[in-house]
């Protein structure tokens, strides 16, 4: 900050020249204003939670605009407590989401099925296909899989699709007007040209021959959200838009909103992890690596998407469905125990006091294994999951172990993907980390540098995560005007950083080496247990 007075937080507030970002991420939606600098200086989240429904993982649309109102409830009030001034308008507002999944409209603008996130994995069928027809790998999770298994499986609704998107060009749509997406999200729809960063127009022509075989003539183009780079001009917040963030209409209308993006690309942001040889580690709900890549991949591989930065560039993503969840469940159980023993803790104390535990754990937690496999996890073969602790009667239970099992397994399948990469040669410098689970220093880091076997650094703004990010893209389009993305990140956002960086250790490497050896063998009795338990 300048340490004028036009700096200060207050005045930021009080003028209009603060910037929005929000972030629709999987169990938390966060909203994060940020004055000269880009420094964080309100936030506020609302919490949710997707619903199992009918063999679908969803969120209801009622739902994203309550946490997105509540969300913005929050950060206004945390303004109003920190500096005085509640705001009434801002300079620039951008909307960050979790990346690929379905939703899908009629030309009126009704949901045609309910939301289809991420997290489903119920496009096999249609993924496989794509990747063999296209030359690169389609998951299931991409909102090309979702389209074509709706038509191979001759879903009725099927003939009255008008437009389909992400849920941050949702959010964008109904704020604007605007039927965009920035590329980094966009790449996660559909493969896109690395140098017009539109779709690619020789696939489209593919999947278009193959919808029209199945009675559907679509073009791809024209339903999906345009792409745009970070920086490019996409609308601005209107009336309507207003009341779907405020329904007091306190807002004022009028702020310039940049590309929305997905939550990969918040997160190269948020890490400054958007030129060639750097990657970041983003862990909630799902975990996924970034590496941007220096040329292309040698082959296509089932474990790796390519997509994109929010600038375009080229970026190996190694995608797992399963993150830290089920770390959470046991640390309220844990949290449950202490409440019963006459000790209720805060949960941020029993997270706290648990990844401490895991540093005292033996190297491969002492045998025991921790599958935190709730959703399915194409990357390993499982169509659906079921968490599991597994050990045999050699295996040492302590708490100590115990945990150091779980966060293994938070990395475990990650690590499966990054092999490929490793194989391919790919290289990265250090991997940026980020995440609530990296809040507590020194544990999650020290274990994922074990698990990508690379130097892994947290960013003092690791917990502020993707609405950080997000709200920082919005400032990039404002003021970034003859820069690249990646200079503005240099000179404006990350200059002088000194974020602490720990290296894989020998002791740890070993020690998951076995654990994911031991883990690999047990996944076997996953497989069964998903047939027999349902």
């Amino acid at each position: 900050m300048s340490g004028t007075n036009e700096a200060e937080p207050s005045a930021v507030l009080g003028r209009g020249s603060a910037v929005l970002g929000i972030e629709l991420g999987s169990t938390r939606i966060k909203a994060v204003l940020v004055g000269a600098g880009d420094t964080p200086i309100a936030a506020g989240s609302s919490a949710w939670e997707s619903s199992y429904v009918d063999g679908s993982w969803t969120y209801g649309l009622d739902e994203v605009w309550a946490g997105v109102q509540a969300a913005v409830s929050a950060v206004l009030d945390d303004a109003q407590a920190r500096w005085g001034v509640r705001p009434a308008s801002f300079a620039g507002v951008g909307v960050s989401g979790m990346m690929h999944g379905y939703l899908a409209f009629d030309a009126n603008g009704e949901l045609l099925v309910p939301f289809r996130t991420w997290r489903n994995s119920s496009a096999a069928p249609a993924a496989r296909e794509l990747s063999a027809l296209l030359g690169v790998n389609i998951p299931e999770r991409w909102s090309i899989a979702h389209l074509v298994q709706a038509v191979l499986d001759a879903e009725p609704h099927a003939g009255s699709l008008d437009f389909v998107t992400t849920l941050a060009g949702y959010v964008h749509w109904r704020l604007t007007g605007r039927r965009v997406l920035g590329v980094g999200d966009a790449s996660g729809m559909f493969p896109l040209d690395p140098v017009t960063h539109e779709y690619d127009a020789q696939r489209c022509a593919v999947v278009e021959e193959l919808l029209a075989e199945h009675g559907a003539p679509l073009r791809i183009r024209e339903l999906f959200p345009q792409p745009l780079v970070a920086g490019a001009e996409a609308g601005a917040l209107t009336a309507e838009g207003v009341l779907l963030l405020d329904p007091t209409g306190a807002i004022v209308a009028g702020a310039r909103m940049c590309p929305p993006e997905g939550d990969a690309g918040t997160g190269m942001v948020a890490t400054g992890a958007v030129r060639p040889r750097t990657g970041n580690v983003s862990v909630g709900t799902s975990i996924f690596a970034m590496i941007v890549l220096e040329r292309p991949l040698s082959q296509v591989h089932d474990e790796v998407d390519l997509v994109a930065t929010p600038s375009g560039d080229d970026v190996a993503m190694v995608h797992c469905n399963n993150g830290a969840s089920e770390l959470g469940v046991w640390a309220g159980v844990m949290g449950e125990a202490a409440a019963a023993l006459g000790a209720p803790t805060d949960p941020d104390a029993v997270f706290a006091a648990l990844l401490g535990a895991a540093l005292e754990g033996e190297a491969d937690a002492g045998g025991v294994l921790s599958f935190s496999l709730l959703a399915g996890e194409p990357i390993l073969g499982l169509g659906d999951g079921r968490p599991m602790v597994v050990r045999s009667p050699g295996s040492r239970m302590t708490l100590a172990n115990f945990m150091r099992s779980q966060v293994y397994g938070i990395f475990t399948t990650l690590h499966v993907g990054m092999r490929v990469l490793a194989a391919e040669g790919v290289g990265v410098d250090v991997m940026q980390a980020h995440g609530g689970v990296f809040r507590t220093p020194g544990v999650a880091q020290r274990f994922c540098a074990a698990a990508v076997g690379a130097p892994v650094a947290v960013a003092q703004t690791a917990g502020e995560g993707g609405a950080w990010g997000m709200a920082v893209l919005a400032s990039y389009a404002l003021r970034g005007a003859g820069r690249t993305l990646a200079d503005y990140l240099d000179a404006e956002v990350f200059v002088g950083r000194a974020d602490p960086v720990v290296s894989p250790q020998d002791e740890d490497v070993e020690g998951f080496r076995r654990s994911v050896a031991g883990f690999e063998s047990g996944l076997a009795a996953v497989r069964a247990a998903v047939e027999s338990l349902r």
